[in-house]
C-alpha cells in the first residue's frame, strides 16, 4: 500500500507507535530485530558496558564473552548483536548523531578484523612458521577497508569491501623440524580463508559482517591476498578508472599494530599516484557516467515488476550513491592539484570541497544535509529486520515508525522532506554530469548532447568539410599529424565533438576564427593529455571562455601551453569578479603544505610544484580579468605584486624551514624590492629585482644566510616540470653583481648613505627612490625607512644631479635604439622612461623640502604631488600622469599580443608631447 496522509492504514501506525513509545519499552522496541535480540541475549546484554559503543567497550565485552566460554567466532557474533541491540536504542529513542552510529560500526569491524587476523596467524604460525621478508623479518598482511569502512561510514547492516595485501613474497619458516614451509603467498590466503569463517560465516549467531572482496585487482578471477608490488604493478598498467573511485576511500583497517607503528604507510605511495593524477584529470566523468547507468539500470531491473525497490534510498534517483559520486568525482578530478581534498569522510569532503572554492557552500551544507538524512532512514531500514537493504518498507506501520524515529508526527511530513532532499540531490548530479542526457536544442547551434557537445557525427574527413575558412585550412594538416593519428577511438571522437562546437559557435559569431585557429595550436601540442579534451568537452562554459580568451591576447595563448592545466580556471564565474586576497591565497598554500606533510608528500620537490601552480592560476586569474575588461592596468599590477610578495614570503618561510645547519629559528634578514617590485608595477612574466641583506651577531651567520639565499633563488627559479617561478635580479645590491648575494645591513647602509671608501652611484640612488621593504626581520623595517629617507633626503648639488640623470637617460636610450619615425611607449623621446626619471630627479632634489615625494607612492601620484607642491607648472604634472598612465596601458596591451612597444605617428602623439613637457619643465 502506498503510504499517504489519510486512511487507516496510518493511524493503526500511529497506534502502535503510541504503544512501542511507552516507558517499559522505548521507539526501539518496535524493531522486529531488537526484539529476537533481546530474547535471545537476555543474559549477555549486560556485558557491554552502558553508553556510546567505542572500541574499548567493544573490546572488555568481547572479553566478558569470551571468558564466559564462547569460541572466537561465536564471541564475535555476540558482541555484534549487542553492540547492533544498543546502536538501534541510541539512534530511535536517544537521537545520537549520525556519527556515533557509523563510527560504532566501523570500530566493531577493525576490531573483529583484528581479533580474526590474530586468530588466523596464530593458528598458520603453529602449522607452517612465521612468513619471512627479505630481511628475515615477519611479513605483513594488511587488511585495507574499502568503500564506507575506508571512510569510517559503515552501515548498520552493511558488507564490508576488503582487499588483502602483504609487504613481502618469501616463504615462511616452518616448523623445528623443516615441515610445514609453504610460500607467503599460500599463507597468507589460507589467512583470508580463515578470517572469513571468522567474519563472514553465518552460524546459529548469525554473522559478524558480510565480507566482499569484489573490488581487489581482477576481482573474484584475481588472487585472495596480492603483494604490493603486484598491487602497484596493476594499479600501473591494469587499473581502471571506476577503481579510482574505489582506492579514494582505501584504509589499512587491520592489523591494529601495523596502524600504530605506521609500518604501512608505505601502501599510500602506491594508491594516491593512482587515484589523483598530476594534472586536471575530466576523463573519469566518462567513466562515472557508465558506472552509475549500471547502478541505475541494475536497480531498475530489480524493480521490474517490483514497484516497492524502486524507492531505494541509496540506489535510486537523488540517493545516497549520487552524493557519494558527486562528492568522489570532484575529489578525484582536483585531488593532484589540491591535497586538501584528500579525505575519505563523505561529510568532510563536502565542507573541503567548499572551501577549495569547487562548490558552493550552502550546496555543501544542503548536500550533507540530505547526506545525513538519507543515512538515518537506510539505517531504519536495516533495523527493522537486520537485513541488508536500502528500499523503504511497504508496510504502512513499519513507514510509521521510521517517520516517528526521524521525529516526524505522521508520514506525510516525513516522506515530503525525504522527496525534497533527493530531488535536489538528484538535481546536482545531473548537473555535475551533464544532465544526464537531457540534451536541448539551440538556435544555429544543432542539437547538443548530455554535455553540451553536437551528438558523435563524422570523421576527421567529414569534420573538414563542415569546417570553414583558415579553421579548416589548420585543421587540415591533422590528416598526416601522429599525435591524431595515435588517439584512441574514444578521445579522436571528443575531438571531432570538441571541433564541431566549435564551428557552431564561429557561425553564431560568439567567437572569432583566430580564436579557434589558437585553440587548435593549443591542442596540437597537449594531444596526448587527453583528459584537456575531455574537460573542455564536459564544461562548454570553459570551452567558450578559452576561446574568447584566446582570441583577445596572443600571450595566453602562449601560457595556456606552458601551464595547460590553468584552464580549469574559467570554470569559476565568481573568479571575474574577484580581486587577490594575499592572506586567503597564503593560508590555502599554507593549509595545502599541511595536507601533504600528512601523507609523508612534503617533500622539497613537491612543494616546489606546490608553488608554481598556485602562482600560474593566480596569475591566470589576473589575466582573464584583465582580458575580460574587469581591471585596470594599476589594479593588474597592484595584484602580481601582492601576489609576488606572498610566493616570496612563503618561499623564504619554507626554504628556512628545510635549511640544513641554520643557526636559529628565526632568522634575521630581509628582502628589500627594487624596480617594478619596489614600485608595486609588476607586469606577466617581470622579473624581481631585490636585495637581501641581514643582521646577525652569530659567528655562524654569514654561512648560514648565504646557504639560504642561494636556496631561495634555486626555489625561485629552478624550472621543474611544472615552470619555474620568476626570474632573479641581484645586481642592485652594493657593489652590483661582483659583490655578495647578501650583505650584512650595517654594509648595505654604509653603502646606501655614502660612508666609507665604497659607495653607491648616483643611478643606485634613482634606484632607491622606488625601493621599499618586501618583506623580513620586522625590526629591520624601520632602518631600511630610515635609510632609504636619508639617501632620497641627502644634500645635493641640483646641477651636477641634473647632468648625471640626463646622461644616464642618453645611455639608456643608446641601448634601446628606435628605428624610423616610430614612437617607442618606453624609450623614445617623450616616453615612459623619461617620465620616470623626471620623478626621480624630483624625488632625489626636492624630498628634504617638500616630505609629501619620500613616499613610495608610485610615478602617477608623485606627479601629481609635485605639481600640487609648486614644482612643475600648473597642468603639467596632471597631463604628464595621464600620460604615463596611457603609455602604461600601450605597452600592456602590446605585450600581451607579443606586438612591438613601438606605434606610428600619429597614435599616442598626445601623449608623448606631455611628457616632452614634463621633461623640459624638470631639465630644460
Amino acid at each position: 500500500m502506498t503510504p499517504g496522509p489519510q486512511g487507516n492504514s496510518i493511524q493503526s501506525g500511529d497506534h502502535l507507535l503510541t504503544k512501542a513509545n511507552s516507558p517499559a519499552s522505548g521507539l526501539s522496541s518496535y524493531s522486529r530485530f531488537v526484539q529476537r535480540l533481546r530474547r535471545r541475549y537476555a543474559a549477555e546484554l549486560p556485558l557491554l558496558p552502558m553508553g556510546e559503543p567505542v572500541r574499548a567497550s567493544m573490546q572488555a565485552c568481547l572479553t566478558a564473552v569470551l571468558a564466559k566460554g564462547f569460541a572466537l567466532d561465536a564471541a564475535l557474533r555476540i558482541v555484534r548483536q549487542l553492540v547492533m541491540e544498543r546502536l538501534v536504542s541510541l539512534d530511535c529513542d536517544a537521537q545520537a548523531p549520525l556519527s556515533v552510529v557509523t563510527r560504532a560500526v566501523t570500530e566493531l569491524a577493525e576490531l573483529a578484523l583484528d581479533a580474526a587476523g590474530t586468530e588466523a596467524c596464530r593458528e598458520l604460525d603453529s602449522r607452517h612458521g612465521k612468513p619471512v621478508g627479505p630481511d628475515g623479518q615477519r611479513a605483513e598482511m594488511w587488511v585495507i577497508g574499502m568503500g564506507k569502512l575506508g571512510g569510517r561510514e559503515l552501515n548498520v547492516s552493511s558488507d564490508i569491501d576488503l582487499i588483502y595485501v602483504y609487504d613481502h613474497d618469501g616463504d615462511t619458516a616452518g616448523l623445528e623440524d623443516g615441515r610445514g614451509r609453504i610460500s607467503n603467498h599460500e599463507y597468507f590466503a589460507k589467512a583470508v580463508k580463515l578470517m572469513y569463517g571468522l567474519v563472514g560465516d553465518t552460524t546459529e549467531h548469525g554473522f559478524v559482517f558480510r565480507v566482499d572482496l569484489m573490488l581487489r585487482p581482477n576481482g573474484n578471477s584475481g588472487p585472495a591476498a596480492i603483494s604490493l608490488g603486484a598491487l602497484e604493478e596493476y594499479l600501473q598498467i591494469h587499473g581502471r578508472e571506476w577503481e579510482r573511485f574505489a582506492w579514494l576511500k582505501s584504509r589499512v583497517v587491520a592489523p591494529r599494530k601495523c596502524i600504530i607503528d605506521a609500518s604501512a604507510q608505505e601502501l599510500r605511495g602506491v594508491v594516491l599516484p593512482f587515484v589523483f593524477r598530476r594534472y586536471l584529470d575530466y576523463n573519469v566523468f566518462d567513466s562515472l557516467r557508465n558506472l552509475h547507468k549500471q547502478i541505475r539500470d541494475h536497480a531498475a531491473k530489480r524493480a521490474a515488476g517490483h514497484p516497492e525497490r524502486a524507492n531505494d534510498v541509496k540506489l535510486s534517483r537523488g540517493g545516497i550513491r549520487e552524493i557519494e559520486f558527486t562528492v568522489q568525482l570532484l575529489q578525484v578530478v582536483r585531488g593532484g592539484q589540491f591535497p586538501e581534498l584528500r579525505t575519505r569522510s563523505t561529510l568532510d569532503a563536502l565542507q573541503r570541497l567548499a572551501r577549495a572554492g569547487l562548490m558552493p557552500q550552502p550546496t555543501a551544507d544542503a548536500l550533507a544535509a540530505a547526506y545525513e538524512f538519507l543515512r538515518r532512514v537506510e539505517h531504519r531500514i536495516q533495523y527493522l529486520d537486520d537485513q541488508q537493504t536500502h528500499v523503504l518498507p511497504t508496510q504502512d506501520d513499519d513507514l510509521a515508525w521510521i517517520a516517528q524515529t526521524m521525529g516526524y508526527s505522521n508520514c506525510c511530513a516525513f516522506l515530503s522532506d525525504l522527496d525534497m532532499h533527493r530531488e535536489f540531490v538528484a538535481q546536482e548530479f545531473d548537473t555535475l554530469l551533464g544532465g544526464q542526457g537531457q540534451g536541448s536544442c539551440r538556435k544555429g547551434g544543432g542539437c547538443k548532447g548530455p554535455n553540451g557537445a553536437a551528438p558523435l557525427g563524422p570523421d576527421l574527413d567529414g569534420l573538414l568539410e563542415q569546417l570553414s575558412g583558415s579553421l579548416r585550412e589548420r585543421v587540415t594538416h591533422w590528416r598526416q599529424h601522429p599525435r591524431v593519428l595515435a588517439l584512441r577511438d574514444d578521445a579522436r571522437a571528443r575531438l571531432v565533438r570538441l571541433l564541431q562546437r566549435t564551428n557552431s559557435w564561429i557561425k553564431e559569431e560568439r567567437v572569432t576564427e583566430e580564436a579557434a585557429v589558437r585553440l587548435v595550436d593549443w591542442i596540437e601540442t597537449l594531444l596526448r593529455r587527453e583528459s584537456y579534451l575531455a574537460m573542455l568537452l564536459e564544461r562548454p562554459s570553459v570551452h567558450e571562455r578559452l576561446l574568447r580568451l584566446l582570441g583577445a591576447a596572443r600571450w595566453p595563448a602562449r601560457y595556456l601551453l606552458q601551464h595547460p592545466g590553468v584552464i580549469d580556471e574559467l570554470a569559476s564565474d565568481a573568479m571575474l569578479d574577484e580581486r587577490f586576497v594575499a592572506e586567503a591565497f597564503e593560508a590555502e598554500l599554507e593549509h595545502r603544505r599541511a595536507s601533504l606533510a600528512t601523507t609523508g608528500e612534503d617533500d622539497e620537490e613537491t612543494l616546489l610544484n606546490l608553488l608554481r601552480r598556485a602562482h600560474h592560476a593566480e596569475l591566470f586569474r589576473a589575466l582573464v580579468r584583465d582580458i575580460e575588461g574587469r581591471m585596470t592596468v594599476e589594479q593588474v599590477a597592484d595584484d602580481l605584486s601582492a601576489l609576488a610578495e606572498v610566493i616570496l614570503r612563503v618561499t623564504a618561510r619554507w626554504s628556512w624551514e628545510r635549511l640544513r645547519n641554520r643557526h636559529t629559528e628565526t632568522p634575521q634578514f630581509a628582502i628589500i624590492g627594487y624596480g617594478k617590485l619596489g614600485g608595486k608595477e609588476l607586469g606577466y612574466g617581470s622579473d624581481l629585482d631585490i636585495v637581501f641583506v641581514y643582521e646577525d651577531a652569530d659567528e655562524r651567520a654569514p654561512e648560514s644566510y648565504a646557504a639560504y639565499v642561494r636556496k631561495m633563488i634555486n626555489w625561485l627559479t629552478v624550472k621543474t616540470g611544472e615552470g619555474d617561478l620568476f626570474e632573479i635580479d641581484t645586481a642592485l645590491r652594493p657593489n652590483g653583481n661582483s659583490g655578495l648575494l647578501i650583505t650584512t645591513f650595517d654594509a648595505y647602509a654604509n653603502y646606501q648613505q655614502q660612508r666609507g671608501s665604497n659607495t653607491a652611484w648616483t643611478w643606485e640612488h634613482q634606484a632607491m627612490t622606488r625601493a621599499r621593504f618586501v618583506l623580513g626581520f620586522e625590526p629591520l623595517r624601520a632602518r631600511f625607512d630610515a635609510v632609504r629617507q636619508a639617501v632620497i633626503t641627502a644634500p645635493r648639488d641640483a646641477a651636477a644631479l641634473r647632468a648625471e640623470i640626463v646622461a644616464m637617460r642618453d645611455k639608456v636610450r643608446s641601448a634601446h635604439p628606435v628605428r624610423g619615425q616610430n614612437f617607442d611607449v618606453k624609450h623614445s623621446p617623450g616616453g615612459m622612461v623619461d617620465a620616470e626619471f623626471a620623478v626621480q630627479y624630483l624625488v632625489l632634489s626636492q624630498s628634504q623640502h617638500h616630505p609629501e615625494l619620500q613616499e613610495n607612492v608610485g610615478n602617477i601620484a608623485l606627479l601629481q604631488r609635485a605639481e600640487t607642491a609648486g614644482l612643475l607648472p600648473t597642468g603639467v604634472g596632471t597631463a604628464a600622469a595621464s600620460a604615463y598612465r596611457a603609455l602604461r596601458r600601450a605597452q600592456h596591451t602590446a605585450r600581451l599580443n607579443e606586438a612591438p612597444t613601438q606605434v606610428e605617428p600619429p597614435l599616442l602623439q598626445a601623449e608623448q608631447q606631455a611628457v616632452i613637457a614634463l621633461w623640459k619643465a624638470v631639465f630644460g
